[in-house]
């Protein structure tokens, strides 16, 4: 899918600002709110989660469908061309009418989807309405309790004659923000039009070989330029798809990026796409980057902030960027779902790599909101499968051409070992998925859990080994010496697949401005010992190819008594204020090269 653009043949309308909502009462649907004005509705601003915009316990823990609508009015100098109505996230069913009418219906919260809606306007005001449910359970991702109890009340039952209100019990550690997140967008195209572009490249030496498929509707000719930075033409090509050479090639390379972009014009329709030249590859223990060993530095993080909850916030996108080049990182995870499209060319442009992961985090009835007293077999319970299908094709349809994308993350933190058989037969079908509807074919990993390993017959099937630790945290908490065994241990269990090891997740909860003579867990000190022990068994594993700390800044998660005001393991604070951990990282970081760590 394209990202919508204004230029010659394109027009673009951004539909973000103060919108009406209101929480469903269970009469929504019954009553026709879509078809008509919301009766006493609340001012809420799009793009951005709901939850946190209005001083009410209600908006905070809604459970259920939200009606959010506005009047739109369509220039009628455009409504000669192909008129879209684009959605970049809406978490996490989405029932879009337009005048009253059902045009669209979307599952999962954190990809786009779109609909032509020439046939639904008229002249003048049209009504549209979004009707959005957060609910989630055993068929969405990110996965959730069934039954719509707290979290305690999902695991224990009701006490005689107590009714629990309904609430989402998410079986992950992050808030259930929902809403309309991220920009919706009216854009135009010919009748004939451009739909899909997907570019790969081969270097060769000095040169490189930029392949290209255009996808049209209509009739029309295909032609592409590739530009370089300079506005420069390097190469030309007609046909719908086709090879452009391009000589003395400027690599994109980490912390160092460099764009090419391809000009395509079909008959009336134009598109820029932009794209990068570099290889990856998987060889043995090493991750190359364009032939060279590369080591991850970073993060996990979240789309997370006050007030916006996971709404996206371009301020905070480029202050998050200018932190990790502060600190010498040169990578992220997307956990724990698809980022936004204006997060992903931000890190193209700034030379970020990225990690890039579905929403399937809680994929597991053995751990969490949804675990039982005895283990079960998750994938014979959970109804997930299709709905992972469709998001990794859309998200890797999505984030195809981004040179930032080195590798696919299927899952965080899934359960590979409770029925390992099973677990091999959900996820080698996805596996496989991955490499098929990529066209470069990137390396496919799933990020293991701390509960076990031995067994695992998933995480070896991958192309990278991703691993989620906490030696020293929830495993031997305050015994660091402790952790250091059990993490060589491992790591000497992991040397038998001879594939590369990285960490992304591994952290400890930490209070701002809470310090001690002697490190204790959650001050500052501990968190930067326990980085410091981990840290050493890392530097002296050669398979060991980078380390993702969890996380970035603290993050919002639900009321419970585990979490004092969310998750407290980020080495920033929600606000990006940084705690011991963070200066420690950036000279730990700026002496660690990106290329060729632990090279003899």
């Amino acid at each position: 899918m394209l990202y919508p653009i204004l230029n010659e043949s394109r027009n673009l309308i951004d539909l973000s600002g103060v919108w009406e909502l209101k929480l469903d009462d269970g009469t929504g649907f019954d009553n026709e709110w879509y078809a008509k004005k919301l009766d006493n509705p609340y001012n809420i601003a799009v793009p951005a989660s709901y939850n946190d915009q209005v001083e009410d316990v209600n908006f905070r823990d809604h459970y259920g469908y939200v009606f959010y609508q506005r009047s739109i009015a369509i220039p009628k100098i455009i409504t000669s061309e192909r008129v879209v109505l684009r959605f970049g996230a809406v978490t996490h069913y989405a029932k879009v009418y337009l005048n009253g009418k059902l045009i669209k219906e979307h599952k999962g919260g954190f990809l786009p989807f779109e609909v032509e809606i020439n046939e639904y306007i008229k002249a003048g005001e049209n009504l549209l309405t979004v009707a959005v449910d957060n609910v989630i359970d055993l068929s969405t991702l990110p996965v959730g309790s069934e039954t719509g109890g707290n979290m305690l009340g999902s695991a224990l039952p009701a006490m005689p004659g107590v009714t629990p209100k309904k609430e989402n019990a998410p079986n992950f550690d992050f808030f259930n923000y929902a809403g309309i997140t991220r920009p919706v967008k009216i854009y135009t195209t010919p009748k004939n039009y451009i739909s899909d572009i997907t570019i790969t490249s081969k270097v060769d030496g000095k040169d490189a070989v930029v392949s290209y498929a255009v996808e049209t509707v209509g009739e029309g000719n295909v032609s592409v330029e590739i530009i370089n930075e300079d506005g420069v033409v390097v190469g030309t090509s007609n046909g719908a798809t086709g090879e452009v050479k391009i000589n003395d090639v400027t690599l994109w390379q980490p912390l160092n990026a460099y764009l090419y972009t391809a000009r395509v014009s079909f008959g009336d329709d134009t598109y820029d796409q932009t794209f990068g030249v570099r290889t990856i590859e998987v060889k043995g223990t090493k991750f190359l980057i364009n032939g060279e060993p590369f080591y991850f530095k970073g993060f996990g993080k979240h789309e997370d902030s006050n007030f916006r909850g996971r709404g996206i916030d371009e301020v905070l996108n480029v202050k998050d960027i200018s932190l990790m080049k502060w600190m010498g990182a040169n990578s992220f995870r997307t956990s724990h779902y698809p980022y936004s499209e204006e997060m992903m060319n931000l890190c193209d442009r700034e030379g970020i790599v990225v990690i890039d992961e579905t929403p399937a985090v809680g994929v597991t009835m053995n751990f969490g909101a949804t675990k039982g007293p005895v283990p079960v077999d998750s994938f014979k319970i959970l109804r997930t499968h299709e709905h992972h299908h469709d998001v990794i094709v859309d998200m890797i349809a999505r984030d195809k051409n981004h040179p930032c994308v080195v590798m696919w993350s299927l899952a965080n933190e899934s359960d590979t070992i409770t029925f390992p058989d099973s677990a091999y037969e959900y996820y080698k079908p996805l596996y496989d998925l991955a490499h098929e509807c990529d066209p470069e074919s990137r390396p496919v990993t799933i990020v293991g859990v701390q509960m076990g390993y031995e067994g695992d017959k998933t995480l070896p099937m991958t192309d990278v080994i991703c691993l989620n630790r906490y030696y020293g945290w929830y495993i031997y908490g305050g015994d660091l010496n402790a952790a250091k065994q059990a993490l060589q241990i491992e790591f000497d269990y992991w040397k038998q697949y001879n594939k590369p090891l990285m960490f992304t997740e591994y952290g400890a909860d930490t209070v701002a401005g809470l310090h001690l003579t002697t490190p204790t867990m959650f001050t500052e000190e501990y968190q930067v010992d326990y980085l410091e022990a981990n840290h050493e068994i890392f530097d002296k594993t050669d398979f060991f190819i980078g380390e993702q700390v969890w996380n970035f800044a603290d993050f919002a998660t639900i009321q419970g008594i585990n979490r004092v005001d969310g998750n407290k393991k980020g080495v920033f604070t929600r606000d990006r204020r940084p705690k011991l951990a963070a200066h420690y990282l950036k000279r730990r970081w700026s002496e660690i090269p990106n290329f060729g760590y632990k090279e003899k």
